[in-house]
């Protein structure tokens, strides 16, 4: 045989072998029952805006109202409360330069949101006000990309909730939690068209745009930021794979309309970005 198409050979060897590989890494888990969740609009931290702030009683009691499911997010205090809260730090919402985990629930309850009467939320009053509405659960990873004690925690709570619920994380090894030892709840994972200036390596960026950590998640959906759906990795697990996709986080009417038209589900913000 000719060397050349020794050559020939190989190389179409060794793409086709990392074509099966990356399919491997990319794969989502079996089809589920998302009839919960699909078509449902759900309010980005609740539905906050006009003097009310995201991620507050006031915005989930907002959302309740117009009949909307819920997106929030969970993560502990340093006394292990958990509460819903975006931000590892509450600089952005309070003005007060401190994080989560180093203050107790008791010592948050001083601080308010964006200078209203509002404050940093119980997971337990938030589930209250809700009462049954759809929620999309996300786990933080500011304890930690794998923290049992958050996840089991966070499960304990949602255990007693009468509506139904789903989980999603940036971490894939949190939601690999859930994978390994609560597989019948939905689980997502989070993604998007990851730049190095969100505080990853130019590593992780790359395998989290190309959801090449669906290998450790094992993901019911994909959760992908609804205006960049250009990496490969990401289009790849959409043609072969056909997963629920949810949109996140369209703003105002006009990139509603945009990410109906590419997703089953849309997590938004009611006002256009600015």
């Amino acid at each position: 045989m000719p060397v050349i198409l020794q050559i020939i050979i190989i190389v179409l060897a060794a793409a086709w072998f990392l074509f099966l590989l990356v399919l491997f890494l990319i794969a989502p888990n079996k089809k589920r029952d998302y009839s919960a969740f699909r078509g449902k609009k759900f309010a980005h931290r609740g539905l906050h805006g006009d003097g009310i702030p995201e991620n507050s009683l006031a915005a989930f009691k907002a959302a309740k109202e117009a009949n909307l499911g819920v997106e929030f997010d969970v993560q502990f205090t340093k006394d292990k409360q958990i509460v819903v809260f975006h931000d590892g730090n509450i600089k952005r919402m309070c003005d007060v330069d401190k994080k989560i985990l180093d203050l107790t629930y008791e010592e948050l309850q001083q601080y308010r949101l964006n200078g209203t009467d509002e404050r940093i939320p119980l997971l337990s009053e938030v589930l209250e006000t809700l009462g049954g509405v759809p929620i999309v659960c996300e786990v933080k990873p500011y304890s930690g990309n794998r923290c049992p004690e958050l996840c089991e925690k966070t499960c304990a709570f949602m255990d007693t909730y009468p509506g139904d619920w789903c989980q999603e994380s940036f971490s894939p090894f949190l939601t690999q939690w859930f994978r390994k030892n609560r597989p019948d709840i939905v689980r997502g994972q989070l993604s998007a068209a990851m730049r190095e200036d969100v505080g990853q390596s130019r590593f992780n960026c790359f395998l989290m745009r190309h959801l090449l950590v669906n290998i450790f998640s094992r993901p019911d959906f994909i959760a992908y930021g609804f205006d960049d759906l250009t990496p490969w990795g990401f289009k790849l697990c959409r043609t072969i794979y056909r997963p629920f996709m949810v949109a996140w986080t369209a703003r105002g009417e006009k990139q509603f309309a945009q990410a109906q038209k590419d997703f089953d589900t849309i997590i938004f913000e009611k006002h256009e970005e600015k």
